[in-house]
């Protein structure tokens, strides 16, 4: 018997994580997957043993490269504000990769990390608040960032206004994930509102 190519094996995941994030996990039967693959569904079977297989595979490839790329960040010596930097680029850059699997780990992670299976889910999210947390800690430590932050609250908002873009965001669309993250990261960094002319001229006046 001829083992199944990696190639098609990618494919018929890119399908299932299409599948999932549209109709949600539960909803999603295997029959559904192999149709939208053009295929039946005992052929499905060949490659995968159950839905729940193909599910976590989807969100082991997402996070383990996502991981992969974090952890090079935090390892590279890069001050606070940059390791933010570079933390929201490479958050953009696995949206761009993996859009249906975050679609996914943002829809379905609550459930599914009551589940053996899944445990590896609540690892990664400890992981990811931590790195973080700690990195607007050393921030606001460094006077990179204002003393008043509060650290927990910006993460927060940091985390849901990131991940949120893969409701949106289309690969291949008018702009590129490091175009939105600098866009992004203008909006968090410095604001949106212009100053006023009075901002304007006290600034120049204490000058």
């Amino acid at each position: 018997m001829v083992s199944p190519s990696p190639e098609r094996r990618e494919e018929l995941l890119a399908t299932a994580a299409e599948v999932f994030a549209e109709q949600g996990y539960k909803a999603t039967t295997v029959r559904r997957i192999a149709d939208h693959a053009g295929m039946l569904a005992g052929s499905l079977y060949y490659h995968f043993d159950s839905k729940e297989s193909m599910l976590e595979e989807i969100l082991r490839t997402f996070l383990d490269e996502l991981w992969d790329g974090y952890d090079t960040v935090l390892a590279s010596g890069r001050g606070p504000r940059e390791t933010l930097e570079a933390l929201v680029t490479e958050s953009f850059r696995e949206i761009d990769r993996h859009r249906a699997a975050v679609a996914i780990y943002q829809k379905e992670s609550r459930q599914l990390v009551a589940q053996d299976r899944f445990a590896f889910l609540a690892e990664s999210q400890r992981r990811f608040e931590k790195a973080w947390l700690s990195t607007l800690e050393r921030g606001v430590g460094e006077r990179v960032f204002r003393a008043d932050l509060d650290v927990r609250l910006t993460y927060r908002f940091v985390r849901d206004t990131v991940w949120v873009a893969a409701s949106w965001y289309q690969p291949g669309g008018q702009h590129s994930p490091e175009e939105i993250a600098r866009q992004y990261l203008s909006m968090v960094l410095e604001g949106i509102a212009l100053r006023t002319r009075h901002d304007v001229a006290d600034t120049e006046s204490v000058e």
